[in-house]
């Protein structure tokens, strides 16, 4: 079963990376000024410096944007709270993007994230039960039974004497496998699920291969929609077409799933390499969660906020004129919340598990927050302390200046991350 997981898991990290190094910049980033790109970069694991000194001055600011388009960037904490706690000035609707640089219709993924209410809270309302703890609870044993897989390959592989990758043997596998499991997926699909849904996340891929993937991946999930409507399986798809299967059309259920699958595989499994980056650049935090189970909640959550992988939140629309940190916002106005600048105001850039301060905004905040923050944290929860204490001396396998960011992404991450995890091949 691992070996066929292995090649599962191979396919996918190469059609990875072979994606996003084959894909051109497009027409969008030639347009768009360099300071309308600033949220997207980071300086190694942090924010540039122009978001922190912009938050500095104006944490409500005008963005310069072509086709006569009026946006605002939001950096300061207290103003991206305020505008994600405002459900109903703003509108998420993805019929609010259509005729901009192109967008169509067609290209709605549908989902959560870009739903208004009432259709939002019907669709919220049938899927928050399957994210409660006591039913996201069955899933501790798959999810410790998929880490300590990866584990054993990482060890595999290291003994063979080949360089072990761990965004191809952990980060990547892990959430990948663990969303399948929830969805339902078939173990012969996931392979295409991975290359539909990592695609649109990545600027470098320009902007209509992103939305060209968002429609592909909507083709394909309505005929696994369709599967499931014929022979319902023991996954969500299959619990939500048993329970409310007049009340989903298809395309609400190919939404809901690709919002599932794309919302939480990649952030995941940026988070799972990005953090061992950390684990390794902070031996202190490593020692901690390695010999004790209670310091694993705070590192986990300081952790979120650090990195903070979704770096711009869904788009808000004003549906009305509104006044946020002393800007005058005007209806019909584009509204961007920089997660990652938020989450560092009031001189929050260093890492340390160990302090107490305000709730993060890595997940979100009010209507929109992520339905899946808490499958999500049981992941890093058992991913973190299982990785140090299987491999106590995992470091670098490269210089850390070698390693490759993505350089324009709403959800950071990196390539590869090429480690050490002090296991050598044994001697013929």
């Amino acid at each position: 079963m691992w070996g066929a997981r292995r090649r599962i898991i191979t396919t996918l990290a190469r059609l990875r990376l072979g994606r996003r190094r084959s894909g051109s910049t497009d027409a969008l980033l030639s347009v768009l000024p360099d300071s309308a790109l600033v949220p997207l970069r980071r300086d190694g694991l942090d924010p540039v410096a122009e978001l922190g000194n912009l938050r500095a001055v104006e944490p409500v600011s005008r963005m310069k944007l072509p086709f006569g388009l009026r946006a605002w960037l939001v950096t300061g904490y207290e103003e991206a709270k305020a505008v994600l706690a405002n459900a109903p000035a703003f509108s998420n609707d993805f019929t609010n993007l259509v005729g901009t640089v192109g967008i169509t219709a067609e290209q709605n993924p549908g989902g959560l994230g870009f739903t208004d209410p009432p259709d939002h809270t019907r669709l919220r309302k049938l899927l928050t039960p399957e994210f409660t703890g006591h039913r996201l609870r069955r899933l501790a044993p798959r999810i410790e039974a998929i880490v300590a897989g990866q584990l054993d390959e990482m060890q595999e592989v290291a003994e063979a004497g080949r360089p072990v990758d761990l965004v191809q043997s952990f980060a990547l596998p892990i959430p990948s496998l663990t969303i399948c499991e929830l969805l339902g997926v078939p173990y012969s699909d996931r392979a295409e699920f991975q290359r539909l849904s990592t695609t649109r996340f990545d600027l470098l891929g320009g902007v209509t291969g992103s939305l060209g993937a968002i429609s592909e991946s909507m083709e394909y999930l309505l005929k696994i929609v369709q599967n499931q409507r014929d022979e319902p399986g023991d996954g969500l798809l299959g619990r939500l077409v048993r329970e409310h299967g007049d009340d989903l059309s298809d395309h609400e259920l190919a939404g809901i799933a690709d919002g599932l699958l794309t919302g939480g595989l990649e952030t995941t499994a940026s988070m799972l390499a990005l953090g061992t980056i950390v684990l390794m650049q902070h031996p202190e935090s490593r020692k901690a969660i390695r010999e004790s189970d209670e310091a694993v909640d705070p590192f986990v959550d300081e952790l979120l906020r650090y990195l903070t992988v979704v770096q711009v939140a869904f788009p808000r629309f004003a549906k009305e004129r509104l006044t946020i940190g002393g800007a005058t916002i005007e209806e019909g106005d584009i509204v961007l919340c920089s997660l990652s600048a938020a989450n560092r105001d009031g001189g929050l850039d260093d890492f340390d598990p160990g302090r107490t301060t305000r709730p993060h905004l890595a997940f979100g905040y009010g209507l929109h927050r992520c339905i899946g923050a808490e499958l999500a944290r049981m992941e890093l929860r058992a991913a973190y302390p299982a990785l140090v204490r299987r491999f106590p001396d995992v470091r670098f396998g490269t210089e850390p200046s070698e390693l490759s960011f993505r350089k324009l992404s709403f959800v950071f991450g990196v390539d590869t991350l090429p480690v050490d995890i002090g296991v050598t091949a044994p001697r013929a």
